[in-house]
């Protein structure tokens, strides 16, 4: 009877134990997918930017989990991030291609129809953050609050100019909805980037800019933040009143993730969004985060669909409010 039980017990061990190796090397299997070659990751908007910042935080993260293999930045900017959008289905659907891509952008460019893709032509397959709105002006203006900026604005209507990333992005849009809900009129001077802009903003060429928080953050002392598209308060900006303080239900900015040619096999799709759900969970890039004011998403494969179908519903209904591409 003893020997029975004790070989019961050792069945039920060995049983137990191979279950959880089983899930352990699945476990890491998945967690450790890495490509056998060469990632090209390329990006829509210059060097300098908010997106070009996160693709280096993610370069570093993927050679940590994948040494051997190098992560190349590229860089195909013009018309807003359009020019590389409108490309991307001529790369190689081989899974080593990957292109940075943004939110509201590739729902308001087509919708104002001068650029030659469709929403539909973009593959998503993991979105990695959200950067609120951000209202700024160069540390040197004279506009010391958000006060202060609307009162010149309404006194000089069409004289102050706002600097953004691109055309019919995010930046725009919220330039539009600022004039919209305050009553203003302000010049909009679109750039290729947030790294263009830096320059003009700082050198008072512009007179603000309409960005996100890792400007504002990265740029401390340079830039003087006016008001944020927060729920509450940035921790690292906390003098910084949220749009919603100043009357405006404005909790909005932009999401960054990537995509790849729709000729990429579902398998690659999979494989890809599998990886950048490891370096964006990563503790290392929490921290990287944290210090540069993004707010990580982890949106995969799993929730790709309802994502997008919820963010083209309310992208084209912004945009219709907005007037976007009917100026």
């Amino acid at each position: 009877m003893v020997r029975y039980r004790l070989t019961r017990q050792l069945i039920q061990f060995i049983i137990s134990l191979f279950v959880a190796l089983t899930l352990s090397f699945t476990g890491q299997a998945f967690a450790q997918y890495c490509p056998d070659k060469n990632l090209q990751y390329w990006q829509a908007f210059p060097p300098g930017g908010e997106s070009d910042l996160s693709a280096r935080h993610q370069q570093l993260l993927i050679k940590k989990k994948c040494p051997n293999i190098e992560t190349i930045i590229q860089y195909k900017a013009g018309a807003g991030g359009a020019l590389m959008w409108t490309q991307m289905n001529s790369l190689p659907g081989d899974g080593l291609n990957v292109v940075g891509i943004n939110l509201p952008h590739i729902v308001f460019q087509p919708i104002e129809g001068s650029v030659q893709y469709k929403t539909n032509d973009i593959t998503p397959v993991f979105w990695f953050h959200f950067t609120p709105d951000i209202l700024v002006v160069p540390d040197t203006s004279p506009y010391k609050n958000f006060a202060d900026f609307i009162a010149a604005a309404k006194k000089n209507p069409g004289k102050l100019s706002m600097g953004g990333s691109g055309l019919n992005s995010a930046n725009h849009a919220a330039h539009e909805r600022l004039d919209v809900s305050f009553g203003i009129s302000t010049i909009y001077i679109p750039f290729k980037g947030t790294g263009d802009m830096t320059t003009s903003l700082l050198g008072s060429q512009v007179d603000s800019a309409m960005t996100y928080t890792p400007f504002a953050i990265n740029n401390k002392g340079r830039v003087r933040a006016l008001a944020v598209g927060m729920e509450k308060r940035h921790p690292l900006m906390p003098e910084v009143p949220t749009f919603r303080e100043l009357g405006i239900n404005w909790v909005d900015g932009s999401f960054r993730g990537i995509g790849v040619p729709k000729s990429t096999p579902p398998e690659q799709i999979k494989k890809l969004s599998q990886l950048w759900m490891q370096i964006n969970t990563d503790p290392e890039m929490r921290e990287l985060a944290a210090k540069n004011g993004f707010e990580l998403v982890n949106i995969g494969t799993d929730q790709m669909d309802s994502f997008m179908k919820e963010r083209v519903q309310l992208y084209t209904q912004g945009a219709a409010l907005l007037g976007l591409g009917k100026k």
